[in-house]
């Protein structure tokens, strides 16, 4: 129960990944807050009536003022974690002005506007000790970001996750004498039923888990992670 009372954000949790890695941390003990933007998700999510699990509903991540007055609503906070994004794949031919900003707007400016609020929020929980010293912030990159050839196709998508795991290196090194730990998870394809759909042909079993991607989560955002800051890691499965 090394999250037990432990108050943690989880962007995009009503997501695939983000589902799994709210259930993980409602197992170990962790009050959960997930912002969500569409009112309908708040009907269908799995974990809508645990007694720790508290969904907003109207929240864009995108709109500043939105951000900031959810994250002034929270108790203060031990963690962070952004997983909340979007994806498109274009030429760059046929990816217009509008659809870069799209991109950059759902990928990278979500997660610094929650990077920015959830570090006030965890100051917070130092300041009235309500909390121990420090906290976690943790980010959702992708492969491409690491692997930017493997961004062919989609350069929109890559240059966004690129900035989300460049942010994530310099607020680890910004926050790092405040013993807030800032790191990212960069996934390759995950083992979701809309993947297995969109890509029957492809070999699955090559592909991480959303409960394997989750525990690296959960460990990078635990009080176990004592040292690591400002890495962005690989979870890749065998693919």
């Amino acid at each position: 129960m090394e999250y037990k009372d432990k108050n943690v954000v989880i962007t995009g949790g009503a997501g695939a990944l983000g589902t799994a890695v709210a259930g993980l941390l409602l197992e170990r003990g962790a009050i959960c807050h997930v912002p969500i933007l569409d009112p309908r998700e708040k009907a269908a999510y799995a974990y809508a009536s645990h007694e720790r699990m508290s969904l907003v509903s109207g929240i864009d991540l995108t709109d500043e003022s939105a951000v900031v007055g959810y994250y002034q609503s929270l108790p203060a906070l031990w963690a962070s974690i952004q997983i909340a994004g979007g994806f498109a794949m274009a030429p760059l031919g046929e990816t217009s002005k509008d659809d870069f900003l799209a991109q950059m707007n759902m990928n990278a400016l979500s997660c610094f506007l929650c990077c920015r609020e959830g570090v006030k929020k965890i100051r917070a929980a130092q300041h009235t000790g309500r909390g121990a010293a420090g906290g976690r912030i943790v980010n959702v990159a992708a492969r491409p970001a690491l692997e930017p050839r493997l961004g062919a196709g989609m350069s929109a998508y890559t240059a966004a996750k690129a900035a989300v795991a460049a942010l994530t290196q310099a607020l680890g090194e910004e926050l790092a004498a405040e013993g807030i730990w800032v790191n990212a998870v960069a996934p390759s394809i995950l083992d979701t039923p809309a993947n297995r759909a969109a890509m029957p042909d492809s070999d699955h079993s090559k592909w991480p888990g959303l409960e394997e991607v989750a525990e690296t989560i959960l460990f990078l955002a635990s009080p176990a992670n004592g040292a690591s800051r400002g890495a962005v890691v690989p979870v890749y499965g065998k693919s």
